[in-house]
C-alpha cells in the first residue's frame, strides 16, 4: 500500500529504477564481452613458442703446438757408489751428507800406513835397476855382458817400476775424492773405522743436471724426437725447461710404450730428485681453438663436446678432444675453423633448438645502454 501510494504520489522514482536496471543490464554484457576478449588474448599469447636468447661468441681456430702429457719421476743425471781401493783407518772425514761438491773434491781420508815407506822403497829399486841396466849396455857392446843377463835386468826394472806404480797409486787411493760435480748422497763410514779394499764408502749422484723418466703411448711416440725442447712440472709446483736426450727405438713389451728421457739443467741443485714429475712434451702442430672448460658439456653418450649455433641460428653439438691445458683455458680439436660457441645458456638449449644469438659484444653494448 505505502509503497503503491509512493510510487503514484512521485512517477518519477519509477523512472529512475527502470533506468539502473537496463543500465545494469547493459554494462554485465560488456564486461562480459571483455572478459571474453581478454580470455582469448591470454590462450592467443600462450600458444606463442618463445625462442631462447643465447650468448654467443664466434672465434677462429689457431696453429699451436699440441703437448703430450707424460708422468714420471725425477733423478740425477748419473750416480755412483764409492768403494774403497785400499785398506786403512779413517782420519779425517772432510764433506757430510747433502753437501755439494766439485770434481776431485776431498770427501775423506784413510791413514798413511807403510805407504810411504813402500813408495821410497819402489822408488830406491827403479832407481838401482835403471843404473844397472844402462852399465850392462855398455858391458854388452864391448862383449862382457850376455843378453840373456840384459834381458834379466831389464826384467827386473820392469817389476821395479810396476811397483812404484802401485806404491803410488795406493798412497793416492787413501785420498776418496768426488768422481765429478755434484752432491754426497751417503755416507757409509766414519771417523775411526776401519775399511777395507771393496768396501762401500759413499753414495754420490751428479744433480746438476736432472733426468724425467717417463713413458709415451705408441700413437705419442712419433711426434717426440731427441734434442726438442719441454717442460717438466714438478710435484713440489717448480717447473723447469729441458731437452729431451733420449727416446727408446723400441718399445716395452709389455706396456707397448717408449721410454724419454728429459734433461733439465740445475746448476744450483734447487730441484730435488726423485719426485713425481709431469713431462709437457710437444706433439706437433695443429688447429686447435681456446675455450674454458666450462663450456664442455657431455651429449646422451657421454661423449665432451661444446655448443655452437649454425647459420640458421640453431643449436649444434662437436665432440672435441683437448689437445692441450693451460691456465686460463683448453685447446680443443673438432670445431669447424669458424664457430659461434655458445657461451651462456648452453646447459638450456637442446641439439637442434632454435636460438636468439646474442654476441659478447653486442651483450656488452646492451648493457651499456641499459646502464644510462
Amino acid at each position: 500500500m505505502n509503497i503503491r501510494k509512493t510510487i503514484s504520489d512521485r512517477p518519477w522514482i519509477l523512472a529512475i529504477v527502470v533506468t539502473v536496471l537496463v543500465v545494469g543490464w547493459l554494462t554485465s554484457g560488456s564486461l562480459n564481452r571483455d572478459q571474453n576478449s581478454n580470455g582469448n588474448n591470454t590462450a592467443d599469447v600462450g600458444t606463442v613458442d618463445v625462442v631462447p636468447r643465447v650468448q654467443v661468441r664466434e672465434q677462429n681456430a689457431r696453429l699451436i703446438t699440441r703437448i703430450i702429457s707424460v708422468y714420471g719421476r725425477s733423478a740425477p743425471a748419473r750416480s755412483a757408489d764409492i768403494k774403497a781401493e785400499t785398506d786403512g783407518r779413517v782420519e779425517k772425514i772432510a764433506a757430510r751428507r747433502g753437501q755439494q761438491l766439485k770434481k776431485d773434491d776431498l770427501i775423506l781420508r784413510l791413514d798413511l800406513r807403510d805407504r810411504l815407506a813402500r813408495l821410497t822403497q819402489a822408488r830406491a829399486s827403479v832407481k838401482e835397476f835403471e843404473t844397472s841396466y844402462q852399465a850392462q849396455l855398455k858391458l854388452k857392446d864391448e862383449g862382457y855382458v850376455s843378453d840373456t843377463q840384459l834381458a834379466e835386468t831389464l826384467a827386473k826394472l820392469e817389476s821395479a817400476r810396476a811397483e812404484l806404480v802401485r806404491a803410488e797409486l795406493d798412497l793416492k787411493n787413501r785420498e776418496i775424492r768426488a768422481p765429478f760435480d755434484g752432491v754426497l748422497v751417503d755416507r757409509q763410514v766414519e771417523l775411526g773405522d776401519f775399511v777395507r779394499s771393496g768396501d762401500a764408502i759413499a753414495s754420490f749422484a751428479d744433480n746438476t743436471h736432472i733426468i724425467v723418466t717417463g713413458s709415451v703411448s705408441e700413437q705419442d711416440a712419433k711426434y717426440v724426437s731427441v734434442g726438442a725442447q719441454a717442460e717438466a712440472r714438478l710435484v713440489t709446483g717448480q717447473t723447469a725447461i729441458g731437452h729431451i736426450r733420449y727416446v727408446s727405438p723400441v718399445a716395452d713389451q709389455a706396456t707397448r710404450t717408449f721410454t724419454v728421457e728429459l734433461e733439465i739443467p740445475n746448476p744450483d741443485g734447487a730441484l730435488p730428485v726423485g719426485v713425481t714429475a709431469e713431462m709437457r712434451l710437444p706433439g706437433g702442430e695443429l688447429m686447435a681453438q681456446k675455450v674454458s672448460p666450462s663450456l664442455l658439456t657431455l651429449d646422451d653418450n657421454g661423449q665432451i663436446g661444446i655448443k655452437t649455433i649454425d647459420q640458421f641460428n640453431r643449436v649444434e653439438f662437436y665432440p672435441v678432444e683437448i689437445v692441450r691445458s693451460e691456465t686460463d683455458g683448453v685447446w680443443v680439436t673438432g670445431l669447424p675453423e669458424t664457430s659461434r660457441i655458445i657461451t651462456v645458456g648452453q646447459g638450456y638449449v637442446d641439439t637442434g633448438a632454435e636460438v636468439e644469438p646474442v654476441f659478447a659484444d653486442q651483450e656488452t653494448a646492451l648493457a651499456a645502454e641499459t646502464a644510462k
